[in-house]
């Protein structure tokens, strides 16, 4: 006869419960928080510019969450619009031609536009794959984000040999947003099929939190049927 199970005492159960609780509400309660943390923090850089007789909170004199965020998106989807026809790019231009006389302020501004169009750009792939690399040592993988293939002063010092060299990013566990810019040969990367998000998970909570994976039809070894393999041959008798 098979044991029974052990009963839990009502302490363990009401353990078990709080625990199952606790994961149900944290993830809900911790998102609900960062988005309205998030929300107030831009209506409290953009409401202070808004003119009283354009605030809804004037005339319902309620505060409604948002507000600014809405009306930031709006101005920028305007000035997108503006900046895309003749005279929106001549303003543009006139406008960075002032900011590249200013010698701290046009090192920023052009690092930050620099960076902000590698990592918006439509057609561009960088941060879209990851990967994995040797490092430290041979036989040490670790999970890397593919920024791109190597340009310029690097590209031609790297690539004498004749092999492409590639940038990857290696963020550490479990803070993503810092880490090392290396560049590896194309061929000591090992390509993998999860997204970036997914990979960010994976980093973030330490390994704990895996993707799912199927593997592709011609990545699973397909063995032979038993009508196809070979007729053993009876070995001869001994005389």
């Amino acid at each position: 006869m098979s044991d029974s199970p052990e009963r839990l005492s009502l302490a363990g159960r009401l353990r078990n419960n709080f625990l199952t609780g606790l994961i149900i509400c944290a993830p809900l309660a911790i998102t609900i928080w960062l988005t309205f943390t998030f929300i107030d923090w831009a209506d409290s850089w953009v409401t202070p510019y808004i003119p009283q007789r354009y605030d809804p909170q004037y005339y319902f004199d309620v505060t409604i969450p948002g507000t600014g965020l809405l009306l930031a998106m709006v101005m920028i989807t305007i000035i997108g619009f503006l900046g895309r026809n003749l005279i929106g790019r001549s303003i543009v231009s006139f406008g960075e031609s002032i900011l590249n006389q200013m010698p701290l302020i046009r090192t920023i501004y052009k690092s930050v536009k620099q960076i902000l169009e590698t990592v918006l750009k439509e057609q561009s792939t960088s941060f879209k794959k990851c990967g994995m690399v040797e490092f430290p040592t041979p036989g040490t993988w670790v999970l890397v984000f593919i920024a791109g293939d190597a340009q310029g002063e690097i590209a031609e010092k790297l690539n004498a040999d004749g092999e492409e060299m590639v940038a990857v990013f290696m963020p550490p566990t479990p803070v993503p947003t810092a880490g090392f810019l290396m560049f590896v040969r194309k061929s000591q990367i090992i390509m993998l099929d999860m997204t970036p998000e997914e990979g960010a998970k994976l980093l973030i909570s330490g390994g704990l939190i895996s993707p799912t994976y199927t593997p592709k039809p011609g990545e699973v070894p397909i063995l032979p049927a038993p009508q196809d393999m070979p007729a053993t041959t009876t070995p001869p008798t001994a005389v």
